[in-house]
Formats: structure tokens, C-alpha cells, sequence
């Protein structure tokens, strides 16, 4: 099994550590590389820098994509690590170079992990012996080399006294990760981020691509058990998203789009969404695990859809 140390300040962890979120922005200033270190589902240990250098925590690396700055922070907040968007936008700025200058609205790196556990002080683990102080941003390790595999059983360990919704950890078994590293809890954020990258950033129903206008909307509502999975998600415009919640869109299993005429019976118009009766979803996730569910979408032609 891999799993990756990254490098991280106090602030960004303290910050997060009181406010104990479901799932966090573990961000990159540059907004160049992709983050292929590790698999999805894979355990992230939060390094914190020199002079503390002692791992101070832990996530579970759920997907990575580079994102506009202001799209990250309305995807999570103050989970990117600080209470205000100025001063997320101010630590952005504090990393760049003069090679990679900071725009007005700059594409960053987001590492997105779930289910974050911070140890209390007391628990803090050195790092490994093999770290070197060249490391900028983080490195892999690999439970098949005998030193990694030592070095994560110590991790494993002190896990145990710390409950995680992610790991069904029993009294006499320490949890093997990479059993659970396709059963790791997908938070909101993440979600959202899944979603929005597994449509490419288009509108599934009128393949609009302004991403501030752009939302994950459930199939099934998370409030009658839905999931945050991809495959219950379709990416929507804004007032498309409202109307789809409320039951004046819906989408057949066959991908077809179908308005309800309560749009023109309740509000004596409706012209513009009319249009895309009968229609194909103009937009679909290239994987077919990220496929709309049918079985959720007939669950929404029979529940919420105003015929």
C-alpha cells in the first residue's frame, strides 16, 4: 500500500484542527501539476514543517484538481485552512514567485481529503528516517519496502485511538487501509469537485461552462440516503440545480430530459426551459462508474418530478 507525506504549515493545521471538518483543501500555490502520488482512498499524513517536523495528522486522499481560487474557496471555505477568503488569497500570494506570479483569479492545486483525524501534541510522531530536509512539498511511501511498512504500523497503531467513519476498526484487529481504500466517506466539498470534473466542467443539461454557475446536485437527496458518490450526482446550472430539486426537471434512465408543465401552470412561462424537452443529456462522464445512476433517476421520476 502507498501512502504520502505531505508537508504542511502550523497555522493551516491548527486552524482545522478546531473546527474538525468533514473533509479539507490541502492546497498548492502553483496550480501547475496534477497530484499522482497516491491512489483514491489512500492514507495522507499531515507533516508539519520545521522546526516542529512531526506528523500531526492524517486524511485520506480523495481526488486532486486545479481549480480558480475563488471556485476553492466557495467549494470549502474556511476548510482550505483559514477563516477568510483574504487571507487564504494572501497565503496563495505569499508562495508564489516572481516566476509564477499570482493573478487576479489564479488556477491553484487542490488535494482533496476526507475524513481528517488531528492527533492531540502528545501524539506526534517523528518522521521517518529516510526524510529528507530537500523535501518541498511531500513524498511517497510504499508499504512493500520493510522500512515504510515499520514505519506505517506505527501510524496504524495510534490510529486506533482515534475512531474514523471511514475504517471499521474492531478491539482486536488494527485496521489493514488498503481494505478500505475504495470505502473512504466522500464529504461535501469533495463531491462537489468529483462531480464538477467528471462532466468536464460543462452543464449536463445545457452544457454550460462558467464554473461559478455550476453545481453538483444530487439524484437521490443525501436527506432520504443518497450518497455522495459520483454516480449520484449530475453537474447543473444554477436555476437548472433549483428546478431539478423541485421537481420541475428530471431525467429519465435513458438520459432523456423531460420538463413538467407546472412551469407554465405555476408561473405562466417557462419558455427558455422548454427547450430542452425531450433532449439527450448534452454532457455525461466519460467512466461509466460516474454514469447518472438509472435507478436513482427513476427514484427521482417517481418521487419528485411534478408530472
Amino acid at each position: 500500500m502507498k501512502y504520502y507525506i505531505g508537508n504542511t504549515d502550523f497555522d493551516w493545521y491548527n486552524y482545522l484542527k478546531k473546527i474538525s471538518p468533514e473533509d479539507i483543501n490541502f492546497w498548492q500555490p502553483s496550480g501547475l501539476v496534477h497530484f499522482r502520488a497516491i491512489d483514491k482512498g489512500s492514507p495522507f499524513l499531515l507533516k508539519l514543517k520545521s522546526p516542529i517536523n512531526k506528523i500531526a495528522g492524517i486524511g485520506f486522499f480523495t481526488s486532486h484538481s486545479l481549480l480558480p481560487i475563488e471556485f476553492a474557496w466557495e467549494v470549502f471555505q474556511n476548510r482550505n485552512g483559514t477563516q477568510q477568503f483574504a487571507d487564504f488569497y494572501s497565503k496563495i500570494k505569499s508562495y508564489r514567485n516572481s516566476a509564477n506570479p499570482i493573478e487576479k483569479n489564479p488556477n491553484i492545486g487542490c488535494i482533496i481529503l476526507t475524513d481528517p483525524i488531528f492527533f492531540n501534541e502528545q501524539d506526534w510522531i517523528k518522521i521517518p528516517e529516510n526524510w529528507s530536509r530537500n523535501i518541498v512539498q511531500g513524498k511517497t511511501y510504499d508499504t512493500e519496502n520493510e522500512n515504510d511498512k515499520v514505519y506505517w504500523q506505527i501510524v496504524e497503531k495510534l490510529l486506533l485511538k482515534y475512531p474514523s467513519q471511514s475504517l471499521e476498526v474492531t478491539r482486536d484487529q488494527i485496521p489493514i487501509y488498503n481494505k478500505y481504500m475504495t470505502n473512504v466517506r466522500i464529504g461535501q466539498g469533495a463531491f462537489r469537485v468529483l462531480v464538477t470534473d467528471a462532466y468536464s466542467r460543462r452543464c449536463a443539461i445545457s452544457g454550460e461552462k462558467t464554473l461559478p454557475v455550476l453545481e453538483a446536485a444530487h439524484i437521490k437527496p443525501y436527506s432520504t440516503s443518497g450518497n455522495n458518490a459520483t454516480y449520484n450526482g449530475m453537474l447543473l446550472r444554477s436555476d437548472l440545480h433549483k428546478l431539478f430539486d423541485s421537481g420541475y426537471i428530471t431525467v429519465t434512465d435513458k438520459y432523456l430530459i423531460e420538463i413538467s408543465k407546472k412551469i407554465k401552470e405555476e408561473f405562466e412561462n417557462g419558455r427558455d426551459y422548454y427547450k430542452y424537452h425531450g433532449q439527450q443529456l448534452v454532457s455525461l462522464p466519460s467512466s461509466k462508474y460516474d454514469l447518472p445512476d438509472r435507478e436513482n433517476l427513476r427514484w427521482h421520476n417517481e418521487n419528485c418530478f411534478k408530472k
